[in-house]
């Protein structure tokens, strides 16, 4: 089992940067996958990115791609998502979220932190 707490949300100019990290909790951190998804009001939970076990691999949706970074320490059971350029659109709740083998799909993803909200203002 893993637990999962997202943090670094807020509120934003666009432009801006944020870091959110994901703290989770157990000695398994490191052979699980991490993502990070976002959702809008009012719209479905959509892929952001994710990274493999070792951080060798990641995977980004084209909508942030050149502009976020997922990278993640596995001494510190924690995964980030550097946000740079931030634009109105990007404003969403983001979760991170654990699998068992690095995946888009959200349906493959067992364990879920509560979201952190993150607001970009014009």
């Amino acid at each position: 089992q893993v637990q999962l707490v997202e943090s670094g949300g807020g509120l934003v100019q666009a432009g801006g940067s944020l870091r959110l990290s994901c703290a989770a909790s157990g000695r398994t951190f490191s052979s699980y996958a991490m993502g990070w998804f976002r959702q809008a009001p009012g719209k479905e939970r959509d892929f952001v990115a994710t990274i493999n076990w070792s951080g060798g691999t990641t995977v980004y949706a084209g909508s942030v791609k050149g502009r976020f970074t997922i990278s993640r320490d596995n001494t510190e059971n924690t995964v980030y998502l550097q946000m740079n350029s931030l634009k109105p659109e990007d404003t969403a709740v983001y979760y991170c979220a654990a699998a068992s083998g690095i995946s888009t799909q959200k349906r493959l993803y067992n364990y879920w932190g509560p979201g952190t909200q993150v607001t970009v203002s014009s």
